[in-house]
């Protein structure tokens, strides 16, 4: 794609780190779909981002990222998630970190074998970041864990600023990008 100043390249990156399970299937659109998973305690999370095209506008530095989470209980005790803690990196330098309870307004229970999954997103002002971080849950006795939310890479389209400027001849057909 060429956007006004402006070349945008796909950039898949695959990376493997100890300790966490990583799938890489393609979507119908022919680009690879990461998925990220982590057990701890018993609660399975996994988490699947995607870039959103429809919602980004990378001429003005907005870049949308949806994710998919899955909370699978493998343990078994009942627990009830609480609380969230998120730290979200963008290459542009900002960090920053959300807290809060549940997540989208609702703190699951989860008895032995069931699972909740939510959407949810983030803007970034770079087409590359990444979030971690982790849910508090409680058991029914009361006793809080927590549960680690793998690092996932949130990967936009890169886009190089300058790269891109038509320049042909008026009599020419300008070469169509894809």
């Amino acid at each position: 794609h060429a956007t006004e100043g402006f070349t945008i390249v796909s950039t898949p990156h695959v990376t493997n780190r100890t300790g966490r399970c990583m799938t890489v299937r393609t979507q119908p659109n022919g680009h690879p779909a990461m998925r990220y998973e982590k057990s701890t305690e018993g609660i399975r999370v996994q988490v699947r981002p995607r870039y959103s095209l429809a919602d980004s506008d990378p001429a003005d530095g907005m870049f949308v990222f949806a994710y998919t989470v899955v909370m699978a209980n493998e343990g078994e005790d009942t627990a009830q998630l609480l609380f969230r803690h998120w730290r979200i990196h963008d290459a542009a330098g900002d960090d920053s970190t959300v807290d809060g309870e549940g997540v989208i307004g609702e703190q699951p229970i989860l008895a032995p074998g069931e699972s909740h999954e939510y959407q949810s997103y983030c803007v970034l002002r770079s087409p590359v970041g990444y979030m971690e971080g982790y849910y508090t849950f409680a058991r029914r006795g009361g006793e809080e864990f927590r549960v680690e939310v793998p690092r996932f890479h949130l990967n936009g389209p890169l886009v190089l600023p300058g790269t891109y400027s038509p320049v042909f001849d008026e009599d020419e057909e300008p070469d169509v990008l894809h």
